[in-house]
């Protein structure tokens, strides 16, 4: 079995790029921008780009301290920890970066056994305002399907938890789709909804998968 989750505002109550855009006074640009991807209004790797572009500049220093406050959502480490317990194979799939992912889950003591995510280059101590990596044009959907056939697993064998428009490509094949407090033009993708991750928790154990 594996179980794919999505990591800003599933995992994480953080919006990473919001955090980095603290650090540069460009916030509420990015939060508008990010709002707008994930009810499906703007094309999701160019509103990245578009986010990422506003990071220009940003000091590494700077850059490493906002992924510092990233942190999982209370009851995430006790969900990943049945998830562990279980056997079960645990993927995060984010359009986010890797270095708040890893500081997250390092902050919380937990690990999963798979991370895709995406990279900020730096380039004379600073961000470049480009971003790299695997879920930019690529979707989840994909990132999913490769993780179970390197498993050896069918998509009927995988549950996805996720809440954005990124996300429904990843729900739509998944054996189990879980909307964590999904976005309205998530929902109908969902067939289960919760918004807790002690509700989360419960689904995994009625749907034996913990």
């Amino acid at each position: 079995m594996l179980v794919a989750f999505d990591f800003d505002g599933t995992l994480s109550d953080s919006e990473m790029v919001v955090l980095l855009g603290e650090q540069c006074g460009v916030a509420d640009e990015i939060d508008e921008i990010t709002e707008r991807a994930m009810n499906d209004e703007i094309d999701y790797a160019e509103s990245l780009r578009q986010r990422c572009a506003l990071l220009d500049g940003l000091e590494e220093e700077r850059a490493q301290a906002a992924f510092r406050q990233v942190q999982l959502r209370e009851g995430a480490p006790e969900v990943i920890d049945a998830l562990d317990a279980a056997g079960v194979h645990t993927a995060i799939l984010t359009g986010g970066f890797e270095r708040g992912v890893e500081a997250a889950l390092d902050s919380a003591g937990v690990e999963v056994d798979t991370i895709v995510a995406n990279r900020l280059p730096v380039s004379d101590g600073a961000l470049t305002g480009e971003v790299e990596g695997p879920l930019i044009e690529g979707t989840k959907d994909t990132a999913l399907e490769t993780v179970a056939s390197d498993l050896g697993l069918d998509a009927s064998d995988t549950v996805a938890v996720g809440d954005g428009a990124n996300d429904l490509p990843m729900l739509e094949v998944a054996g189990l789709s879980i909307g964590f407090a999904p976005k309205p033009a998530v929902e109908d993708a969902c067939d289960v909804v919760v918004s807790s991750m002690s509700e989360l928790l419960a689904v995994l154990e009625e749907r034996e998968v913990v």
